[in-house]
């Protein structure tokens, strides 16, 4: 009887194959890519508001001798001047550096008599699991204006010997009817995402005196009365220290590296730009997690054209606009372990493979979208093949079942060439995200090749 032969398989090497950033890497890459990640978490535990993330950029821009231009202390753009005048179009990198959070109402402070303590109340900003945000320490960040227009600045709980605060939760063995037999989204409600502030009364015969003791603390201590919190920005942010994580130390945990991660590599890459051939603009903006609705957000165009006005004040600014090029520096899903069956796995992206290229984004149909042209994709892709980068390409879950926004589609309405591009996040919009080092370093990479040509 004939010999059975095995057929060996054969890939063709005409295919497309995701390739590891870990592999991509020379071993000086990798040490780089965990040196690089040093600062950068060193920013996500400075700047864990908007507010600080400008404050950052905007004091270390200033110490380097870049032109930086500040907007409402909530948006910002560095510029370096290209070899090409302006006429011929700039490089655009945009990050926003909101996160989701629980902001406190205008008046949230009150006592539950009941239980003998006082409360701050809260309303969730941004795309959150509410459960996420119940038991964990939390800190108080943002900025109280007095009525006498003093402007007061806070930062309690990061600091070990800091008090913390902390959204109560029910213990098990009680919460059968009220919470266990509910939708997960509907198990902790909005208006329970109220923090603890304090506990101990203030002596004499009075009611609320919890109330009174919490007013008269924080006005002994910084000034404030009740009525100032309606002039208040002030935001419930975790008290949590971005971490290495594993055994390996190749990811990294923390709050807000949607999109803090972008907004990073992001002004990294130009604080690091020489002589680009292009006028090169790295924009940070706000309120990205909420719709970009507001005066420092990317939907404000005022901003840019002031931009590109202060560069040149007689250029043809719809001009510039229509030969410009745009990264928008945001992130994509990283396949979860535990819930693959979200992803079409083909097209997601996953940790340890690279900056994400998203040629579209959107929902249901690319509702709301921006959907880059297959000239500028294979542009970029072109950069990232050059300077050897490790990239992947991605949606955001499977169709019908994912999809989401970015700050894109408003640029692109300006007549911009528009592409997202960014690392891959696991556990995207809770109070710990997770990414991978290589990831960082790659987008760091992709930036600063991408405003080099």
């Amino acid at each position: 009887m004939a010999e059975n032969k095995k057929k060996e398989s054969k890939e063709s090497k005409f295919a497309y194959k995701k390739k590891s950033a870990w592999e991509i890497f020379t071993k000086e890459q990798i040490k780089k890519s965990f040196d690089f990640c040093v600062d950068y978490k060193n920013f996500l535990n400075i700047a864990k508001t908007e507010r600080e993330a400008i404050k950052y950029i905007n004091e270390n821009a200033k110490k380097a001798g870049k032109n930086i231009i500040i907007n409402k202390d909530k948006s910002a753009a560095i510029i370096v001047l290209g070899k090409k005048h302006i006429s011929q179009g700039v490089r655009i990198v945009i990050s926003h550096i909101d996160s989701p959070r629980l902001d406190l109402k205008q008046i949230p402070l009150y006592e539950e008599v009941t239980c003998n303590v006082a409360l701050f109340e809260t309303h969730y900003y941004g795309g959150i699991k509410k459960f996420h945000w119940v038991v964990i320490p939390l800190a108080l960040h943002g900025v109280v204006v007095k009525k006498n227009s003093k402007k007061l600045s806070f930062s309690i709980g990061e600091k070990d010997t800091d008090p913390i605060f902390s959204v109560p939760d029910l213990l098990p063995h009680l919460s059968r009817k009220v919470q266990d037999t509910k939708k997960i989204s509907e198990a902790v409600a909005g208006e329970s995402l109220d923090i603890l502030v304090g506990s101990q009364p203030a002596k004499g015969d009075f009611s609320e005196k919890i109330k009174t003791a919490i007013l008269d603390k924080i006005n002994k201590d910084y000034g404030i009365t009740e009525e100032d919190f309606v002039s208040a920005e002030l935001e419930a942010v975790p008290a949590l220290k971005a971490r290495d994580l594993g055994f390996d130390r190749s990811l990294i945990a923390a709050y807000g590296q949607d999109d803090r991660v972008c907004a990073y590599t992001a002004y990294k890459a130009i604080m690091d730009l020489k002589n680009p051939e292009f006028t090169s603009i790295a924009l940070f903006v706000d309120k990205e997690e909420i719709g970009s609705e507001g005066n420092t957000t990317a939907q404000v165009s005022t901003f840019l054209r002031s931009v590109i006005k202060q560069i040149d004040k007689n250029v043809d600014i719809d001009g510039v606009m229509l030969k410009s090029k745009v990264v928008s520096a945001d992130v994509n899903a990283a396949v979860t372990p535990n819930y693959t069956e979200v992803f079409e796995l083909k097209n997601a992206s996953t940790l340890g493979n690279g900056v994400v290229m998203s040629k579209f984004t959107g929902h249901g149909g690319k509702y709301s979208a921006n959907d880059a042209s297959a000239e500028y994709v294979s542009e970029i892709r072109t950069i990232l093949n050059k300077e050897k980068i490790p990239w992947q390409t991605a949606e955001l879950g499977k169709v019908d079942n994912g999809g989401g926004g970015t700050v894109a589609k408003y640029f692109s309405r300006l007549g911009m060439e528009v592409i997202d591009l960014g690392p891959a996040v696991m556990s995207m919009h809770s109070p710990y995200e997770i990414t991978s080092k290589v990831d960082v370093y790659s987008s760091y990479l992709a930036y600063k090749a991408f405003l080099k040509y």
